[in-house]
């Protein structure tokens, strides 16, 4: 079969089984990518979530050795939510990041990837091909922008002209010497909105992430959150998305194409103080099927923690108390103290003081004691 007539036949059933963009690269190593790779990791700007060596992120060949082509997809996520629920005093709520709205879409893109892979194998003997979405060894947004797909901003993130940054991303190795498709020119310009908005600084230069200082990051880590970035999240809980809500390319764009990532507003919006006391299993339950859930609930808590800080939420102070002197864990403990003195409650106050007769660890003790610093100042 002439390859150019495949190429055109599975472009046609990826539209049919709702994919919203394809594209073909070559399975050569990526070079430039490469050295950037190496930059980051000198300069320790890397997030450590990445998976396998350089050499295996930069090279298909390795991945698989008759690697000829790569298949990139596409699909939009919405930006929009119906019925949104609104925060207000007393009845705050946290925010998922909108790339995990919906089911978790690691899962459905592997699907439509597997229905690719199933539509190749059926017509080409001796087909052969290694799929990924985001967890892979190569960079979803590299081998995306040279199949075509959108060009690399400023913000690192693919902007396609009619989606904008809000697709996920995957692909597929194979043995089939595809014609490759031609990248997109550059098209941000003199643009640089999402550096000037960025308000850690993680975008260092154009396309170029600090993934160290970078919020949506630090949502994820499991530690204390840095004191200096603890007032910038907001009501984030999971991720974080000035960098493309600021680009214009965004300007407008909501897709709903599939009901899959459509956000339940109780989900990506939820009660901060329900997130305190919720159990493993209810988490599990509730929240299990969101790409936001990866890294478990601490993380999650402890953003909520601080979203009820910034909010100065009066009506927690009684359960982040009982979270600064029962939980078990340490930052939980810490962030709660943190968060009393933030909220600035006198009876908060008083519970720090006594809370820090009994606490052994030396990290929380700091804690509370940054948190009674609100005191000193609240009565200079």
């Amino acid at each position: 079969m002439a390859y150019q007539q495949l190429k055109e036949e599975l472009i046609a059933y990826s539209k049919e089984i709702g994919i919203d963009q394809i594209g073909f690269t070559s399975a050569d190593t990526f070079s430039e990518l490469k050295a950037r790779l190496e930059e980051q990791q000198a300069l320790g700007y890397a997030s450590g979530f990445e998976k396998g060596t350089i050499a295996e992120r930069t090279e298909p060949k390795r991945l698989m050795p008759g690697a000829e082509s790569i298949i990139a997809i596409a699909l939009a996520y919405p930006t929009k939510i119906k019925n949104d629920r609104k925060s207000v005093k007393g009845d705050r709520r946290g925010m998922f990041a909108r790339a995990s709205w919906g089911t978790d879409y690691h899962i459905v893109l592997k699907e439509k990837l597997d229905k690719l892979v199933t539509f190749l194998a059926e017509r080409v003997p001796g087909f052969e091909s290694r799929s990924m979405v985001d967890t892979g060894e190569l960079s979803d947004r590299a081998v995306a922008e040279r199949a075509g797909i959108g060009f690399s901003g400023k913000n690192t993130f693919i902007i396609s002209p009619e989606y904008g940054t809000y697709t996920y991303l995957g692909e597929i190795i194979t043995n089939i010497p595809f014609t490759p498709d031609e990248p997109l020119g550059d098209g941000c310009g003199t643009c640089t909105k999402c550096i000037d908005a960025c308000p850690t600084g993680a975008l260092v230069e154009a396309g170029r992430l600090n993934a160290q200082q970078c919020l949506a990051f630090l949502t994820q880590t499991k530690g204390y959150m840095p004191d200096e970035h603890r007032d910038k999240l907001g009501n984030f809980i999971y991720g974080y998305e000035t960098c493309q809500v600021v680009c214009p390319y965004n300007r407008g764009v909501d897709f709903h194409n599939h009901e899959e990532f459509e956000p339940d507003p109780d989900l990506v919006k939820p009660r901060l103080v329900d997130l305190l006391d919720i159990s493993n299993r209810e988490f599990k339950e509730k929240f299990g099927k969101m790409a936001g859930s990866w890294r478990g609930k601490k993380p999650l808590q402890r953003n909520a923690i601080l979203a009820l800080a910034h909010y100065k939420e009066t009506s927690a102070v009684d359960q982040l108390i009982a979270l600064m002197k029962e939980d078990p864990r340490p930052v939980i403990r810490g962030t709660a103290a943190w968060a009393l003195g933030k909220i600035g409650e006198d009876h908060g106050f008083r519970a720090i003081k006594e809370a820090m007769q009994n606490e052994a660890d030396t990290e929380v003790i700091k804690e509370m004691e940054k948190g009674l610093q609100f005191e000193q100042k609240s009565e200079v």
